[in-house]
């Protein structure tokens, strides 16, 4: 028997789309925006003209100074037949910012981010095909569980509030600028996770907002393990008490490595829906977008998941176009998704 499905406040008609069809999550937005070829002076603009520091590749500020490339490729995603549109806020959080000394900047970020992406959403939704805001919450270039030096394993750079406090801040500016769920996504190390589910419970708690929530972690290596340490099996048990609409395995791994991964989570997190959205393959500098796998490659593998009865929601990671989304889209749409079903006893004994 499964769990009930909480009463949203958003995104009310998520869960039954899910059970009607497998779901399609965007792609790659760092790849697309590597297509742009954008300079300093972009990242800049006429307002950070002076700021002390570079500020190219922080691709969370582009939805301040360049919020039109952002726009063209939540659209040209959109167009290849995305539901979920992620936020370009994957480090638009106080902690990553604070790199590049725009940590004041981080909830209005957010706020714009949700606002453009609820645009372009609004602009392809239909009665039939809803398009949803997902506010994309990123893992910080911090960890709470793993010491920064070698030499003593005991150290931190960071603590569960001060991310909790990050993500909070982060996740109020998402729900103003209008997204439709929370994504804490690309998890390598749970107790990172565990503050922005934290924060994120907290403020719905605050707000009376009732979001979907889709947990996604990355297996790192051959191992089955995330960064921190624990296998698939052991992560599921860490979040479920969140009780996600969704969880699932991101990035790191191709479609091919992430397979067996997959399999584990569809059989024991029975209550809840499952997504995956992996890399375009392995890096490859000699490709256009970096990695190995074409889009017919990628959407071939994804489709074997869903042919196998692992999916809800299927989408693409780094190295991922909107022709990838597009291919992904066009094959895995020929199957039902996953069904939820009463999970097994999980022993946590070796986890």
């Amino acid at each position: 028997m499964t769990a009930p499905t909480p009463a949203y406040t958003r995104a009310a008609r998520l869960p039954e789309l899910l059970q009607q069809r497998i779901v399609i999550l965007d792609g790659a937005m760092g790849t697309m925006i590597q297509r742009y070829k954008l300079t300093e002076t972009d990242f800049r603009s006429e307002r950070l003209k002076d700021h002390p520091k570079d500020l190219k590749g922080n691709n969370d500020l582009l939805v301040l100074t360049r919020p039109d490339v952002i726009g063209e490729i939540h659209r040209q995603y959109l167009a290849a037949g995305a539901d979920l549109i992620e936020t370009n806020t994957f480090g638009a959080n106080r902690v990553a910012q604070d790199d590049y000394d725009l940590g004041a900047l981080s909830y209005e970020m957010n706020v714009a981010a949700a606002r453009l992406a609820r645009q372009c959403c609004d602009e392809f939704s239909t009665p039939d095909k809803p398009r949803f805001v997902a506010g994309a919450i990123g893992p910080t270039p911090k960890t709470a569980s793993i010491s920064p030096d070698v030499n003593d394993p005991g150290a931190r750079n960071t603590s569960f509030e001060e991310l909790r406090e990050a993500y909070k801040e982060q996740a109020r500016g998402l729900l103003e600028g209008g997204a439709d769920l929370f994504l804490i996504e690309t998890i390598f190390d749970t107790l990172n996770a565990k503050a922005a589910i934290f924060a994120v419970d907290e403020l719905m708690e605050e707000t009376g907002e009732r979001l979907p929530v889709i947990i996604s972690g990355t297996v790192t290596d051959a191992s089955g393990r995330i960064l921190s340490g624990q296998t698939v099996g052991a992560f599921w048990n860490s979040v479920r008490h969140a009780r996600p609409i969704a969880i699932g395995l991101n990035c790191a791994l191709g479609a091919t490595l992430m397979r067996p991964y997959v399999e584990e989570l569809s059989k024991i997190a029975g209550d809840t829906f499952i997504s995956c959205y992996p890399n375009a393959g392995l890096p490859n500098p000699m490709s256009d977008t970096g990695f190995d796998e074409t889009p017919d490659i990628t959407g071939r593998l994804v489709e074997e998941f869903a042919q196998a009865g692992f999916l809800n929601i299927a989408g693409g990671c780094c190295g991922t176009t909107p022709d990838h989304i597009r291919e992904i889209a066009e094959r895995v749409g020929k199957y039902q998704p996953r069904c939820r079903h009463a999970a097994p006893f999980t022993s946590l004994i070796g986890a």
